[in-house]
């Protein structure tokens, strides 16, 4: 009968190429009750705007299905309903370019669709617009804002609520003559598995796990393609969904097993220990950073004492080249909406003497993303010409390492 919708989106227009990065649609019937719901996560394929207000991760979105992987069975979950949303006209506009993205006219009708913000005005004629403001209005429980599943959820209460004040049968039946009569092409395409957001709190699981488990070889690994990976991915001790990916596709590529890959770990740690020890003084700071860098690779801080005790009884040996650091004159851009705003980050980075970029060349030294899993341009350049991506708080480090550098 009736097929609520919400999305989330990467901004408000889709003349600004703004895409959907999250659907749901919920089933409710001539009675108002729910008798079906479904809801994914979409791959964007852009950076993901107002991150702060939709509460989408780039690592998520970016695991998600594209829009065509689902557009058949958004299509099926539509076809012989009347489209219902909060704001029909901001959503309407948004489902018909995603589907014009990939050759179909969606028959999105206003005349064979509701808009329970719209509706508003005459069941609850007090009410502001905000989907909240009518759910409190009409005495319904609170809800979980900016998640298209629980925004669809609480729309399609809202709906049975009308339902309900409205009686039978409802001042809208002409709506419901129109959608039955509008025709959803289907798609010949296959089912996509739909991938929800994290819960609150929730870890995603460490990238270690995704390794092949087996014995060990009975020669040492050679690991340092993977090795030269991980000092970029722990430039600003922080492992992205996007470098854990590239960590697990490098490992494969050399047929390194989970157990060889732990053992490049230890090496790794041992080599951060000897530098901590080259001057005979271990100092808080860098315990610190080695319980960190121990922590992100799966290991514990008893792996720490080990490679602390090692380093101090072992005779020297080669160790891997200093830490990245930026230099005066080095070419940074900045991607993704800051705080504050990426323009005061660029005043500060050319006063500590660095060059400022507005796109990403192979002359740029580093990329600072509000979000290091974003897939705008700019970090799809980075990951092409090899570029190294922080996350501002890194960035904060590195420029203050430059800054000190110069005294």
């Amino acid at each position: 009968m009736y097929a609520v919708i919400d999305l989330e989106t990467t901004g408000l227009r889709t003349s600004w190429h703004d895409r959907i990065v999250e659907v749901a649609v919920v089933h409710v019937d001539e009675n108002g009750r729910v008798t079906d719901e479904w809801c994914s996560l979409v791959n964007p394929d852009r950076d993901l705007g107002p991150q702060l207000i939709h509460g989408i991760s780039a690592a998520e979105a970016r695991r998600a299905p594209a829009f065509d992987q689902v557009a058949n069975h958004l299509a099926s979950m539509l076809r012989g309903r009347v489209l219902v949303a909060h704001n029909l006209n901001f959503d309407g506009p948004f489902l018909h370019a995603e589907y014009q993205r990939v050759g179909i006219h969606a028959p999105i009708d206003q005349v064979a669709g509701l808009c329970t913000m719209r509706l508003a005005s005459h069941f609850l004629p007090s009410a502001g617009r905000s989907l909240h403001d009518c759910c409190r209005a009409a005495g319904l429980p609170p809800y979980q804002a900016h998640s298209a599943l629980h925004d669809a959820r609480a729309a399609a209460q809202l709906l049975s609520y009308y339902l309900t004040a409205a009686g039978s049968p409802p001042p809208w039946a002409a709506a419901l003559t129109a959608a039955a009569g509008l025709s959803w092409p289907t798609l010949g395409t296959n089912p996509a598995v739909a991938v929800q957001r994290r819960a609150p709190g929730q870890r995603e699981q460490h990238f270690l796990a995704r390794l092949v488990d087996r014995l060990p070889r009975l020669h040492e690994p050679k690991g340092d393609a993977y090795l030269d990976l991980l000092d970029q991915a722990l430039l600003d001790r922080h492992i992205s969904a996007t470098e854990a990916d590239a960590l697990v596709a490098t490992a494969e590529a050399f047929g390194l097993a989970r157990v060889d890959v732990e053992h490049l770990h230890r090496t790794y740690v041992a080599s951060l220990a000897g530098i901590a020890l080259e001057d005979g003084v271990l100092t808080s700071d860098e315990r610190h950073d080695l319980d960190q860098v121990a922590g992100l690779l799966g290991l514990q801080r008893s792996d720490v004492d080990q490679a602390l005790t090692a380093a101090a009884t072992d005779i020297p040996r080669q160790r891997r080249p200093d830490a990245w650091r930026l230099q005066p004159g080095d070419l940074v851009v900045f991607t993704g909406a800051m705080e504050p705003p990426q323009w005061e980050w660029e005043e500060d980075a050319r006063a500590a003497g660095l060059n400022v970029g507005d796109n990403v060349t192979k002359k740029t030294r580093l990329l600072v993303a509000a979000d290091p899993d974003t897939m705008s341009g700019k970090a799809k350049k980075a990951h092409q010409y090899g570029i190294p991506i922080v996350h501002p708080t890194a960035y904060q480090s590195l420029l203050a390492g430059l800054t000190a550098a110069a005294f």
